[in-house]
């Protein structure tokens, strides 16, 4: 499974006049790098801040700009595009494009093509914060909106205008994620899914912690991966140092009680529920208020059971719903898998050697077999954690691998 489902995609990037198109070529390469196949459409506008060869270069594609430059009599160029279009963004969208795309505007290259495309189309704007605040502005986005085209929040930081607020175009690695979920299809629309993630902390005193050598790389990929394929995913998450997944509503907790108490809230709401996370099985009994002196040769820690989350949850979840556990093991590895899978009352165990090379922490891969209460078993090959993630999900929802 390739984990990029833009893979031999065809999406048509449009260009527009703003300062962020230079951000554009940037996403022109990533979607290259994924197999997508690109084709630029660009607005005169957009030719003063970036060059059309940048484009050709990137995507080894014609760049399209003039409605009447027809190339090929056979073909009438921005038909062509709409129609073989399987992703549209418009990157950076103006104020001016939304305006004239939600009255119906087809008088260039860029405007004729989206009034012809049957794909979905992305718009993601990037303006000034008092122009994205403008009250006709959002009357178009809300129609665009209403129409059926998606649109990809700007965020708020400084602008090139000098002002500082909602306005600046998507990142372009946010924009190839949003994409990401666009081409994904959609296995979990309408499911909730709920994920934990990460380490968690234990304090010994102000300065010092119990922990384990969880990154959260595998609970995130599960959350980005499960929001792709359409869901509505909250990722419980212990300290890490990765990024929040775009479109995941992400809580940040640091010990095993904390962690708990986030699940539980929350698992009743959730059709799946997936805990990756490593959790302490013990914290200090007491947690000192100052630091620590070394004063002596040796340390006595006391230590007391965390509370055993896995085992509690389907108590607190809808009778339905799926609850899936990690079990990361050194030895006796099926035996624990099948322990664990029968005692916690799961629906299905996910099992990986942590001694293995590439499959235990702080690796960018994963090899897993996957035990399912009825008998199942199914093991999957070494692959980057983001593809065992999807493999995983098709897994859960449909009983066997795609």
């Amino acid at each position: 499974m390739n984990p990029s489902s833009l893979s031999g995609k065809t999406v048509v990037l449009a260009v527009t006049g703003g300062i962020a198109a230079y951000k554009s070529a940037y996403l022109a390469s990533s979607l290259t790098k994924c197999g997508a196949r690109v084709r630029t459409v660009m607005t005169r506008g957009a030719t003063q801040f970036v060059a059309p060869l940048t484009f050709q270069s990137l995507t080894h594609e014609p760049v399209h700009i003039d409605v009447f430059d027809e190339r090929d009599p056979a073909r009438i160029a921005h038909i062509s595009l709409a129609d073989e279009a399987d992703l549209v963004i418009v990157a950076p969208a103006t104020a001016d494009v939304l305006a004239r795309v939600a009255h119906g505007f087809g008088d260039d290259m860029l405007t004729a093509m989206l009034l012809a495309t049957r794909a979905p189309v992305i718009f993601a704007p990037a303006m000034n914060v008092h122009m994205w605040e403008n009250a006709i502005l959002q009357e178009n986005v809300q129609k665009l909106r209403v129409h059926g085209y998606l649109i990809a929040e700007p965020g708020a930081g400084p602008l090139a205008c000098g002002y500082t607020g909602k306005g600046r175009l998507m990142e372009p690695d946010d924009l190839l994620e949003f994409l990401e979920w666009a081409a994904t299809e959609s296995r979990y629309q309408g499911l909730r899914v709920l994920v934990s993630a990460g380490p968690t902390r234990e304090r010994i005193d102000p300065v010092r912690y119990l922990t384990n050598d969880s990154t959260g790389t595998m609970g995130y990929a599960i959350a980005r991966m499960a929001w792709r394929m359409g869901a509505e995913v909250t990722l419980v998450s212990g300290p890490t140092s990765l990024p929040e997944p775009l479109g995941v509503s992400v809580v940040h907790v640091a010990t095993a009680s904390e962690m708990e108490r986030a699940m539980i809230d929350r698992a009743n709401d959730a059709d799946v529920v997936i805990m990756t996370a490593a959790v302490a099985d013990y914290r200090p009994e007491t947690v000192l208020e100052k630091k620590f002196k070394k004063t002596q040769d040796t340390l006595s820690l006391a230590l007391v059971k965390n509370p055993d989350i896995l085992s509690q949850l389907r108590d607190h979840m809808k009778p339905r719903a799926t609850l899936v556990g990690f079990a990361a093991e050194t030895h006796d590895h099926e035996l624990y898998a099948r322990k664990k899978l029968r005692e916690k009352r799961l629906d299905f165990v996910v099992l990986n050697d942590v001694l293995e090379p590439g499959a235990g922490f702080g690796t960018g891969t994963n090899r897993v077999t996957v035990y399912a209460a009825d008998g199942g078993v199914t093991p999957l090959a070494q692959a980057d954690k983001l593809t065992v993630a999807g493999l995983l999900l098709q897994l859960i929802r449909t009983g066997r691998e795609v």
